[in-house]
């Protein structure tokens, strides 16, 4: 008999739960290659980002990430590149559209 434990299973909760994923507040500078996208909002590639770092999480969505918090919470380092890049950037302006600004 197979027995989970509170504490297992709050283990893989956590884990599941550190994935960090884009701020969608941000959806306005996705794509944009401004170098405009704040830490935590969603990117296409390092051109996005302000501090020049697009990371990706095991989901393959790309998120702006401070220097040094490129691997934290399931994050894979700089220099992602989004291979859905048009699917992601139409993705954000029906979220900009949504949002109102």
């Amino acid at each position: 008999m197979v027995r989970i434990t509170f504490a297992a299973l709050l283990a893989f909760a956590v884990s599941i739960s550190a994935i960090a994923t884009p701020n969608a507040s941000g959806a306005r500078d996705v794509g944009n290659g401004q170098g405009k996208q704040f830490t935590t909002g969603g990117c296409v590639n390092n051109a996005d980002c302000q501090e020049g770092c697009c990371a990706n999480n095991s989901l393959d969505v790309g998120i702006c990430s401070g220097i040094g918090a490129e691997f934290q919470n399931d994050k894979q380092g700089c220099g992602f590149v989004d291979p859905n890049a048009a699917k992601t950037i139409a993705a954000a302006k029906a979220q900009v559209a949504k949002q109102g600004f």
